[in-house]
Formats: C-alpha cells, structure tokens, sequence
C-alpha cells in the first residue's frame, strides 16, 4: 500500500548530510513494511535484522566496533555490504541492550553506509539506561493511514488527485462518493492491517477483528512495559471514549472514577502518550505564537491515534457507520473531531491546541500553530454548521488579530471574508497543503 512517508525515505536516502535513521510510531502503523517495501525498491540488496525475534542479534551489540558489527552481518547473511548499495535495517531496535547507542558509532564511524532501525515510541523512550545518540540520528514519525493514503489502497488515485488540485468545484461533483469513502474510513480507520483486510473482503467482521487484536497488543505492551500503573493505565485508555462522547471533551480525572485526582493518573496519561497511544491537546490562554508559552497543562482533550479503533473500543455497531449518517454525528461528532485531529498531529512542523473562553460557553475546538501563523478551526459533524463561537473568536473577541478560520464539515467548500468552509474529506489535502506551506 502506497504511504506518502516513502517520499520523505526518499528523501533521507539521497541527502549527502543524512544520518542513521530510527522511524518511530506506535506498533501496527506499518513501520516495518514500509521500511521493507523501501529496501526491497531503492537498494541492491538489505540486510533485515529482527532485534526481538533473531537471536543472532543479541551478541551483535557486544561493543560499539562498527566493522565488526558489519562484518558480521555480512557472513551471517552471506552476502557484502556496500556502502550506496546496501540498505541495513535494524527492526524492533528497542528491544537490545546497546543496539540503539551503536547508531551513534554508525554515523561517525560508517557515514557512507545506510542505515535505518524502527521501534516503537514507547520501548525507545524506556532505554533511559543507555545513551540516547543525540545529534546522531535523522527521525521520522509514522502515523496510521491518512484518508488519502486510505482512497490510493483502495485503487481512487485519480479522487486523491482531485483532493490535492483544490478544484472545489469539481469537488462538488464527487461529494457523494467521498463521503462513502469517509463513512468507510471513520469505521475502518487507517491500521493498515485492518485497511488492508477491508479492500480484500469488505466483511466489517473481520476488520473488526483486526482492530480487536491490534487493542489487544496494546494491552499486552501495556502489561509488559509496567506494573505499578497497570490498572491506571487501562482506566485511561478505557475511559477516552466515554470522555469523547461528552458535549465538553475535555477530560475530567474525576470521570473515571469517584475522587480521582490528576496527581494520581498522570503517570499512567504520559504512558499512553509516550507509546503513540493517545494524543494530548491542551489548551491555550491566549492565541498569540507561540501558542507553547500559553498552554494550560491542567485543562486538556484526549484523542485516540485512530478513529477506527476509536469506532471499536467504542463498540459502534459498523451498519450504522457505514450505512448511514450516524457516523458523522454519534457521540456528539467524537468520530469526527477524532478524525480531524489525527490528520493534524500528523502533520509536520505544527503544534495544535484548543481554545475556551473562562466563564463562557465558548469554545474553538483546535488551534494550530503553523511557523509563526494561528490559525481557529471549527469541527462540524453534519451540514449544521452555525457557527457562534467561531464567529465572535475571529469577529470579535481577537478582531485585531485578522484571523482567517477554518472550518471543517460536510458542507462544500466556502470562502468567506473570515473563515474557509473545508469539506471533512479534504482535510488530508489542507495538511498537505501546511506541510508544503
């Protein structure tokens, strides 16, 4: 399946400056198989090291002698490693004492050499008893599918084209069919296990399978990386989708059970972040850049990584997804802002936050901060889109400030003095767009 990461691997490959490279992201967004599918397309030959399942690894980070280490890679996979032709590939990297501080030996000592690991968010950041190679490696973060990653699996190059060619009114014209495909994508999600399992069979069961077993290795890593937080933790993860559900989202301690406490939790929330499990948006005072230097780490929303699993844990029946409007709107548009936020935190070079007015209903639901522009965004889970808060932000409260809002639904695409209508299907497209800006 087609990921726009590959042209960022790409781009590391043929930078003269490039370093070791490490490819984080939370387990089954596809690190492996992208790297794989990158070995197999772009280089003569690469050396696959699983550092969890080969046991020939574990002797292999013995010393930080890069010649060694290469050397015998080289007799254990009968074949040589030539610098510009050769891809080595250190999979699970997390999982073997040294293994990741050896990437600091293979900059200064192999430069020529290409060389790229993958691991998991959370087991890298646990490495805490070895030296991290700071200054020594390039990193990238891989993300679920996005919706357009989701319409190219599913053979719609041609409406991904579209998407990016801003031609809104052409658009108009796909509106019916793009909003099938979001409907599957809300339920589906972008695990590319479960994408890959929907365009082969469309049978809901099966995926929903799929994103069973996913949450259950989510479990499994929650139970293998601690024990003292164990219950805090599944009381977080089980409690978002509750929490989303709310007309206010933002995430009472207090709602998971009776006379908790933030200082009793917050352990287990930074866990769940740390292993790419669950976005933290909090929000910001005041909607000047840098948005940073506003936030208010006591008030905050929580977000799953992804909408599908969001649609399982929430045990959403999937005809009801897929067969009508109640995926836009259940839970009060959770699937929607859910859907949304994700697109945003993947993209690059951007922070987001929320924003809410003391002593007032008033609330937007993201700030994005893009180099040095703030930008409002509004979510709309339906074709109701008044949009009062969003309004009396940008009109009123900051008029000075001459924002220029987003807003996201399933209405065509707008331009008005003050604010964009974006239709939700597009929203890949707007980060591209960021991204690129």
């Amino acid at each position: 399946m087609e990921r726009t990461i590959y042209q960022d691997l790409l781009k590391w490959k043929n930078n003269p400056d490039r370093k070791p490279l490490i490819l984080l992201g939370a387990r089954q967004v596809g690190k492996t198989f992208i790297l794989k599918e990158f070995g197999d397309r772009e280089f003569d030959n690469f050396i696959y090291v699983n550092c969890h399942k080969d046991t020939f690894a574990l002797n292999l980070f013995r010393n930080f002698d890069v010649e060694r280490i290469v050397t015998e890679l080289e007799r254990y996979n009968e074949t040589d490693v030539v610098a510009g032709k050769t891809l080595l590939f250190f999979d699970e990297i997390q999982e073997i004492p040294n293994a990741i501080a050896s990437l600091k030996y293979f900059c200064e000592d192999y430069r020529s050499l290409h060389v790229v690991a993958a691991g998991s968010l959370l087991g890298i950041s646990l490495r805490s008893e070895e030296s991290f190679p700071v200054g020594k490696v390039n990193m990238m973060k891989m993300f679920p599918m996005t919706f357009n990653e989701f319409l190219l699996a599913n053979g719609r190059n041609k409406l991904v084209e579209l998407l990016n060619s801003y031609d809104w009114e052409a658009m108009s014209s796909m509106n019916e069919i793009l909003t099938e495909y979001l409907r599957q994508y809300y339920f589906v999600g972008g695990m590319p296990e479960a994408v890959s399992k929907y365009i082969e069979t469309k049978d809901v069961k099966q995926v929903r399978r799929i994103q069973k077993e996913i949450l259950d290795t989510y479990y499994y890593d929650m139970s293998k990386h601690t024990k003292t937080q164990i219950q805090r933790i599944h009381q977080v993860w089980n409690n978002i989708p509750a929490q989303l559900s709310k007309e206010n989202k933002k995430f009472f301690y207090g709602d998971i059970k009776k006379g908790a406490r933030s200082k009793d939790y917050e352990m287990a929330l930074q866990w769940l972040i740390d292993a790419g499990l669950i976005y933290k948006v909090e929000k910001c005072k005041q909607p000047t850049a840098p948005l940073k230097f506003y936030a208010d780490s006591s008030a905050f929303k929580l977000y799953l990584l992804d909408c599908g699993l969001l649609a399982c844990m929430s045990e959403a029946n999937p005809n009801s997804m897929l067969l009508n409007e109640n995926a836009f709107v259940e839970f009060k548009g959770a699937f929607t802002e859910n859907y949304v936020l994700q697109h945003l935190k993947a993209t690059k070079d951007v922070s987001v936050f929320y924003y809410s007015k003391d002593n007032s209903t008033m609330e937007i639901d993201f700030l994005l901060q893009n180099e040095e522009k703030v930008v409002p965004i509004e979510v709309k889970a339906s074709v109701n889109v008044k949009s009062k808060s969003l309004s009396l932000f940008v009109n009123e409260d900051f008029k000075d400030r001459k924002f220029k809002a987003i807003r996201f639904s399933l209405k065509p695409f707008t331009d008005q003095e003050w604010m964009k209508n974006i239709p939700l299907y597009a929203v890949d497209s707007y980060r591209t767009e960021l991204s690129n800006s």
